[in-house]
């Protein structure tokens, strides 16, 4: 899961990071959060499928999560 190695190397580096993914790769990122030792590192969960969705419906979707990602980066 490169989300997951992004995420880590930004925060190694000091830049506040998070991901989006779907709930189908819930348990890999915990996983992969933890093996990295970033156990915890929060992410946002959309509901999945998304890749059957619209541009505009994905954009709708995400849009609903932007104050969440945002409470993660300034956190």
């Amino acid at each position: 899961m490169c989300s997951v190695h992004d995420t880590v190397e930004f925060e190694k580096r000091g830049i506040p990071a998070t991901m989006f993914l779907t709930q189908v790769f819930r348990n890999a990122a915990v996983h992969q959060f933890r093996s990295r030792g970033m156990g915890g590192h929060p992410f946002v969960e959309l509901p999945h499928p998304v890749s059957n969705l619209a541009p505009a419906d994905m954009r709708a979707l995400t849009l609903r999560y932007v104050d969440q990602m945002v409470r993660q980066i300034t956190a």
